[in-house]
């Protein structure tokens, strides 16, 4: 264990709370109110049996954070409520349970390189790439001289996903969107 200020906790790192009990974090945000003291607003989650957390630190207290492999990890498939990877180095294959992936799990694909953070042989957290190649299966046909300006249009993404496309955009042309928010980054280049 080694003490770090609250400020520089992210998704995935391990902390020891005052409990004595080891937590996952799932989100992370600093405020900065405009009088006050700055705050880190933390989500986690407890290991030992799933119970999820909010806590407020002031950006400069002292947390207890816990070593943790970082592996990375070839996605495998899915089966049932659980996801399978592999180490490449190994080629020991490792379940991760839903909760872990969490909103994340629609952007996995067959081979997709995925950060899993291992505590005592356990999967806390997986930490997927911030962007993806998705194909646009559904959306409303381009309308004649409407421009690129602000005005976005609804499409289905491959995965299932939603999101807001320019209005050029047709069904079938590939494009980068953030997985952090499903949003529309650029159109393919490939």
């Amino acid at each position: 264990m080694v003490k770090v200020i609250a400020s520089s906790l992210r998704k995935g790192n391990v902390v020891e709370h005052e409990d004595s009990k080891l937590y996952v974090i799932l989100t992370t945000q600093n405020i900065h109110p405009g009088k006050g003291t700055p705050v880190t607003q933390v989500e986690m989650r407890r290991i030992t049996d799933g119970i999820k957390v909010t806590e407020r630190f002031k950006t400069t207290d002292s947390v207890e954070r816990a070593f943790v492999e970082e592996i990375a990890h070839t996605y495998l498939y899915a089966d049932g409520d659980n996801f399978i990877f592999m180490n490449p180095e190994n080629y020991e294959q490792v379940i991760v349970p839903s909760d872990v992936l969490g909103d994340s799990a629609v952007f996995l694909e067959e081979n997709m390189e995925v950060w899993l953070t291992i505590f005592d042989e356990k999967p806390l957290a997986a930490t997927i790439p911030s962007k993806v190649t998705l194909e646009v299966v559904e959306t409303e046909p381009t309308v004649k001289g409407q421009t690129a300006s602000s005005s976005y249009k609804p499409a289905l993404l491959s995965n299932g996903v939603k999101t807001m496309v320019p209005p050029y955009m047709e069904v079938g042309t590939r494009i980068v969107i953030l997985t952090e928010d499903s949003s529309y980054v650029e159109r393919a280049k490939d």
